[in-house]
């Protein structure tokens, strides 16, 4: 597979490797995006792992709260001009509050529900079309999460691309302040059991390659590869994490020190896993132009 100069741009600015290293990469994995990010991470170490932060679709996360009933959405768009638009906004929030209230099954079921605005209607996904039509982008619902199993709810947006709803018992204080701490540090569960197996053996995966470079023996690699996956758990559990108040005490210690528990948590950033198609043409000609002096 012909390796382009968009493809090698792309990767780069996934994970701030060096142009060459990014090349050599996409040859190896004969073009694949995710085993060529995986090969830096193994060649370059965790500085490679900065794939995940690295989100090019538009959009904004809100959420709506009603006593104990609560939901987080992310709309998406095409530009982030248009997540400063106000028919745009209101649609999205308006959405949010649809979701804690009525409880769709899915994005299709909540597009169903009566709702109008700026003159469309008469249900949100008439106003989605209409505003697509007024505004010139497309727009769309991607994801949701309600909550509505009695416990309090504490929410927190960073500006308008993170979202955190934290579900917990106890004072709302620490609960808010859990709420920005997994804004900041973007905990994948509340404890190290919790952790998704895919993303431990993807780790373990990243961790086995480094020790097989290493040539140490293999009981010594064992170790070392049991170490790198017990550290990414601490690593990626909330309760586990120092807390970015006070990194004296882990989430954990705080929580407990203030009689409050968190039960569950939802973190959305905008457009996260979202592939955004670039295509750079002038890069692709200038490279087409520079290989054909080369040859």
């Amino acid at each position: 597979m012909a390796i382009t100069a968009s493809m090698v741009g792309e990767l780069r600015a996934k994970t701030d490797a060096p142009m060459m290293e990014c090349k050599k990469a996409l040859t190896e994995a004969d073009g694949d995006m995710a085993k060529a990010e995986e090969l830096l991470r193994v060649k370059l170490g965790t500085k490679a792992g900065k794939a995940a932060s690295r989100v090019t679709a538009e959009g904004v996360v809100t959420s709506a709260i009603n006593g104990s009933t609560g939901a987080m959405i992310e709309v998406n768009c095409e530009t982030d001009f248009v997540t400063k638009n106000d028919s745009f906004l209101a649609l999205a929030n308006a959405a949010a509050s649809l979701v804690a209230e009525h409880n769709p099954a899915d994005v299709a079921a909540l597009g169903a529900l009566s709702y109008s605005q700026d003159g469309f209607g008469p249900t949100l996904e008439d106003v989605r079309k209409g505003l697509i039509g007024k505004i010139g982008e497309n727009m769309s619902f991607r994801r949701f999460k309600r909550y509505s199993n009695g416990g309090k709810l504490a929410s927190y947006l960073h500006g308008t691309r993170i979202g955190v709803m934290v579900e917990f018992d106890g004072e709302e204080a620490p609960a808010k302040d859990t709420a920005m701490h997994i804004a900041a540090m973007k905990p994948v569960a509340l404890t190290s059991a919790d952790v998704p197996a895919d993303l431990i053996e993807k780790e373990r995966s990243v961790a086995t390659a480094k020790a097989a470079e290493s040539g140490k023996p293999a009981d010594i690699a064992a170790k070392m590869i049991e170490g790198s996956v017990q550290k990414y758990l601490k690593e990626v559990s909330l309760f586990n994490q120092p807390f970015v108040k006070n990194d004296k005490q882990t989430v954990e210690q705080m929580l407990k020190a203030s009689g409050t528990t968190v039960k569950g948590f939802t973190l959305y950033v905008v457009g996260e896993g979202i592939e955004k198609k670039v295509d750079d043409f002038a890069a692709e000609v200038a490279a087409q132009v520079a290989a054909a002096k080369g040859a």
